[in-house]
């Protein structure tokens, strides 16, 4: 009961925070270009509390904590023909409603480097040092007479800070010889090391054979902290699109999208193990939540954001059967990932086996 509870309030924690910060940056963006906020809400359905705020706006919290909105005058008034009023969207230019649009999943990329930053100046960044801790038998490493306690200084003349940039350097380079300047019981040497290949995901790879898990926890300063958050930030970013394109173009990773029953799963699981990894959670899941509002599918962010551009290169509004057909494709696009990631979260949590097992 206690593991339930937990899981459920780090749910609660985890989408409430994603879903404030999105529809804060939509509000604030549409305060900033002059459009008038009528209701701010986190999730949807009837409203648990509410209170009316001096700009007028009506800020609440509603019943089901799956969503949220932010309500602005003459949203979806732009067909009409009837002239829009001051201060609503209707009547914003358009430059002024892509900032708007793109203010939420904005926000949310931004909330991520935020986290990052401040968990690195808090609790420390985690680095994986370029040490060779272990060596595969019969492996390119093995061949090239690298040996467990190695630290790889350079490759080639570029510096490397840790394992991971030994790694971008040996995937991008299969069946090559490099020059590796190593330190070898406090004597630096140059070794000539001959890359292996491998496959991955139909790509040919470098594959080299050597494992490091030698980690170092080191608190950074401001400056540092925060330069780091945007290369974590962008890290992230880089691997979601690469597994976006691994799913467009091989179909692989269909099993391992998540909806909210296997969000609530990982939320509960980075609680059990402590506050940092829920926050480190948090910044993923925020990462994730503006991009994937970013995709330009009708319904989403990126799909008013693809009208927007569509509007500006033929300077007219896009017309409404065009905007209506592309709402219902968009509807069906992502009912249809609702089923998906519900289907794969109850696999993952035994539902379909005993379903099953039960038939």
């Amino acid at each position: 009961m206690l593991d339930l509870l937990r899981t459920i309030a780090a749910f609660i924690i985890d989408i409430g925070v994603l879903i404030f910060i999105h529809e804060l940056g939509h509000y604030l963006a549409a305060r900033s270009q002059g459009v008038t906020v009528e209701v701010f809400s986190v999730g949807f359905g009837p409203a648990l509390a509410r209170f009316k705020a001096k700009s007028g706006t009506v800020w609440q919290i509603s019943a089901l904590p799956l969503g949220g909105y932010v309500k602005m005058q003459g949203w979806g008034e732009e067909s009409s023909t009837a002239p829009a009023r001051p201060g609503s969207f209707a009547a914003a230019p358009l430059r002024s409603k892509a900032v708007i649009v793109a203010a939420g999943p904005l926000a949310n990329l931004l909330l991520a480097v935020v986290i990052y930053a401040g968990l690195f100046m808090g609790a420390g960044q985690i680095t994986t040092q370029p040490v060779v801790s272990q060596i595969q038998p019969g492996s390119p490493a093995a061949a090239s007479h690298l040996l467990p306690g190695d630290r790889v200084l350079a490759i080639g003349g570029t510096a490397i800070a840790n394992f991971s940039d030994l790694q971008q350097i040996v995937a991008g380079h299969p069946d090559t010889v490099l020059d590796f300047t190593i330190e070898r019981g406090g004597t630096t040497l140059s070794l000539p090391v001959t890359v292996g290949d491998a496959m991955l995901d139909g790509e040919k790879i470098g594959h080299l054979g050597v494992i490091g898990t030698q980690s170092t926890l080191r608190r950074l300063p401001p400056g540092q902290a925060i330069a780091a958050a945007f290369q974590e930030t962008g890290r992230q970013i880089s691997a979601w699109f690469s597994g976006l394109g691994t799913l467009i173009m091989q179909h692989k990773g269909l099993r391992d999208l998540a909806g909210p029953l296997g969000i609530a799963e990982i939320s509960g699981q980075a609680a059990a193990m402590g506050l940092v990894p829920l926050i480190s959670l948090i910044a993923l899941l925020s990462i994730n939540l503006g991009l994937v509002n970013l995709i330009p599918i009708p319904v989403l962010d990126g799909g008013h954001l693809l009208f927007y551009a569509v509007e500006a290169l033929i300077r007219r509004p896009v017309p409404e059967q065009a905007r209506e057909a592309g709402l219902r494709v968009g509807v069906a696009l992502i009912l249809s990932l609702v089923v998906l990631v519900t289907f794969n979260d109850l696999a993952r949590l035994g539902a379909v086996s005993w379903f099953t097992h039960l038939l």
